[in-house]
């Protein structure tokens, strides 16, 4: 019998379904809830259990992880009759490795905490290549003693793996995290226009550009993307607009000025106004060939 927790996994997406299957592979006992069954098939057959709701997968589980788009999703699986709260047994760890509001991640270990259970807030950065290839860069809100406690199931997801402080410093910091990638894609793409239209190799260029100062992990993972016009979602736009109002609403509460941020945010925004909120976040590359002048 295996001395490891037992898990539930509620969100399958994009990000979930390979981190759940990475649990599998490292001998956890994975039972997930999503809506898709397609999905649920795929846990399955990497050799997890599906669930018919979130209730049934959480009934006996160790620790909860949960994977979900935003804040009404995270609130929609926690709170109600047939949500975690009220499902889950005193004792267990709850992990939400969503993306949401720092005031969300807050109210819901308050809430849980009357229920006897514990909470950590735990978004992650990596993308889709990193959940895959287990690489994740994983930031951790709550109690040190729970971080601990999680620490060798976080080593199965991720790479590098910091408690930065308590409950809602790991959505804090997701979220400084996502304004730093936004402008940095912003500001690749810029150059890449900027490179084409004065009819340099961009390949070439790109290639040096990596390996200077203006090397980045965005410039690696998406140069692909720039090259080949590849905007196949591994992190939708759709998603970072709603990233981009999270870290825009809470500097707004700290007093904290985000003047590139503002203008980026807004960029991703129009993006997505135009259609384009289910491309990649790398297709901000189509703005700027917009605002150049190009049929896009």
């Amino acid at each position: 019998m295996s001395t490891l927790p037992k898990v539930a996994w509620i969100g399958l997406g994009i990000m979930g379904s390979p981190m759940s299957e990475n649990l599998v592979k490292a001998g956890y006992d994975v039972t997930g809830h999503t809506l898709e069954r397609e999905k649920l098939d795929r846990l399955t057959a990497a050799g997890g259990t599906a669930a018919a709701s979130v209730a049934e997968a959480v009934r006996d589980a160790d620790v909860i992880i949960t994977m979900v788009p935003a804040s009404p999703q995270v609130e929609a699986v926690a709170y109600g009759p047939d949500g975690i709260l009220e499902n889950a047994r005193r004792g267990a760890l709850l992990i939400d490795m969503s993306s949401i509001t720092p005031q969300t991640s807050v109210g819901l270990a308050a809430a849980a905490k009357e229920k006897g259970i514990r909470v950590l807030d735990a978004p992650v950065s990596g993308g889709e290549a990193g959940a895959i290839e287990a690489v994740l860069s994983i930031m951790v809100g709550g109690d040190q003693a729970d971080f601990d406690e999680a620490k060798p199931l976080f080593e199965a997801l991720g790479k590098t793996i910091v408690r930065c402080g308590p409950h809602g410093s790991g959505q804090t910091v997701k979220a400084a995290n996502q304004l730093i990638v936004a402008v940095n894609i912003q500001a690749c793409a810029e150059a890449v226009v900027f490179l084409e239209k004065s009819g340099v190799d961009l390949a070439a260029a790109l290639d040096v550009l990596g390996g200077g100062l203006a090397g980045s992990t965005v410039l690696a993972r998406k140069k692909d993307n720039f090259l080949k016009r590849d905007f196949t979602p591994g992190f939708r736009i759709d998603l970072h607009h709603k990233d981009m109002g999270i870290v825009t609403d809470a500097a707004r509460t700290v007093g904290a000025a985000l003047p590139v941020g503002a203008v980026v945010a807004q960029l991703v925004a129009s993006l997505r106004a135009q259609g384009d909120g289910g491309l990649d976040h790398s297709a901000l590359l189509r703005a700027v060939e917009r605002l150049s002048g190009a049929r896009v």
